[in-house]
């Protein structure tokens, strides 16, 4: 009984299909999608990177430590991208990978052309 108690405090998120419906919309919806953690310093330069070089570009951003369903959306970009870590980023519906992808491809002039298309 014991057991059971407390398993349930253990228990791992189960992703619904209103968390999926929810990311998947994200993704089709929004040019910049940044699925991030309002602590997290490598989503705060991601985030800096977006408003300060391409404010022009409609950014949508989820903190996901400060939604209800964010440990449940984190385990969903998980199982679909292979992605654990914030931040996760997606640009036209692809998903770019974290704040080391898109600093590179900021530099390399690749997250601009992702930008313009």
């Amino acid at each position: 009984m014991l057991t059971r108690f407390f398993s349930s405090f253990f228990r791992k998120p189960e992703v619904t299909t209103a968390t999926k419906d929810l990311v998947e919309s994200a993704i089709a919806d929004n040019k910049v999608v940044v699925f991030s953690k309002s602590y997290c310093p490598y989503c705060h330069s991601t985030k800096k990177l977006f408003k300060e070089e391409y404010s022009n570009v409609p950014t949508k951003v989820y903190e996901l430590d400060l939604l209800d369903e964010g440990s449940v959306i984190q385990l969903y970009l998980q199982t679909k991208t292979g992605q654990r870590t914030v931040p996760n980023i997606f640009i036209n519906k692809q998903h770019i990978g974290g704040n080391s992808d898109v600093q590179a491809a900021f530099k390399n002039g690749k997250l601009s052309q992702l930008l313009e298309s």
